[in-house]
């Protein structure tokens, strides 16, 4: 795939076969369709479904993995909103990867439920969103609201070490 290098998941050596062709079926699909961002953001969610015990990989259709977990990323980056790029509709995303619509949302939706996944789940969120998303700036600091690029620096890498923002606003320190 072209772009940024992709990352491989740690998996455990029962799981390899079942994750390696998931994201074979998610890089193809993301390579053509979509972009790279959305392959890496695919493996993340690979990655923590195969770190579940047990791992809920080696049931089922892998085809159907696969479009649940593409399904489940493409509805936390707004991918049916026809002003995000790119976007798709269900029924794209259906016909392109071989899978019934209610069968890949209903996927999705185990998936999400399984992940505690949200919207605002910035380990798989676009970066555009990230950065342009207000929730995931907003703070609570001594009962008060705060946007956390008007933080002081040192109180923004408290905010980051507790896992409170995803990088440092304005130090190019994004993930």
């Amino acid at each position: 795939m072209k772009g940024p290098q992709l990352s491989a998941p740690k998996v455990p050596v029962a799981i390899r076969p079942y994750a390696d062709q998931i994201i074979a079926v998610t890089d193809a699909f993301c390579e053509q369709h979509l972009d790279a961002e959305y392959a890496e953001l695919c493996r993340r969610v690979v990655g923590r479904l195969r770190r579940k015990r047990p791992s809920p990989l080696v049931r089922g259709d892998l085809r159907i993995w696969a479009a649940g977990v593409v399904y489940a990323v493409g509805q936390v980056n707004f991918i049916f909103d026809r002003a995000q790029s790119p976007h798709a509709t269900s029924d794209q995303l259906s016909d392109w990867l071989g899978v019934k619509k209610t069968t890949m949302a209903n996927k999705a939706a185990m998936i999400r439920d399984l992940l505690k996944i949200s919207h605002h789940d910035t380990e798989i969120m676009r970066q555009d969103l990230i950065d342009s998303s207000p929730l995931t700036w907003l703070l609570e600091v001594d009962g008060l609201l705060v946007d956390a690029h008007h933080l002081p620096l040192d109180l923004q890498r408290q905010a980051l070490e507790l896992g409170l923002i995803p990088y440092l606003p304005g130090q190019g320190d994004v993930p």
